[in-house]
């Protein structure tokens, strides 16, 4: 099964709950889009680190943004120089396609 998608020109999709989350074989398949994203249970997981502060503070502004754009927050752990997201779609419990969308826009923060 082919689950080949370009995840970050893709924008979420509103979800109240009623469908069924993510298989563990697709989410496995769309983590080569999402790269250092690990698979934790029903979550995707990366951790960011940064020179300072004001780099770590920039970083939660910009994905607070993408959040907004999207309507599909994050759970995010913020540190002096390091910031941890995890999604996850709570509506169904687990994952959903937004998770993995929201996740490349944030990798494209970061790409040069």
């Amino acid at each position: 099964m082919s689950y080949e998608i370009e995840l970050k020109g893709k924008h979420c999709r509103p979800c109240e709950g009623g469908i069924p989350p993510m298989t563990e074989e697709h989410a496995r398949a769309l983590l080569p889009q999402v790269p250092e994203w690990e698979l934790k249970g029903k979550e995707i997981v990366r951790t960011f680190a940064f020179k300072n502060h004001y780099r770590t503070m920039a970083f939660v502004n910009a994905v607070a943004f993408i959040s907004h754009r999207e309507d599909h927050h994050p759970t995010m752990e913020v540190g002096y120089k390091a910031c941890t997201i995890r999604y996850s779609t709570h509506a169904i419990g687990g994952l959903s396609e937004n998770d993995f969308i929201c996740a490349a826009k944030v990798n494209a923060l970061l790409q040069d």
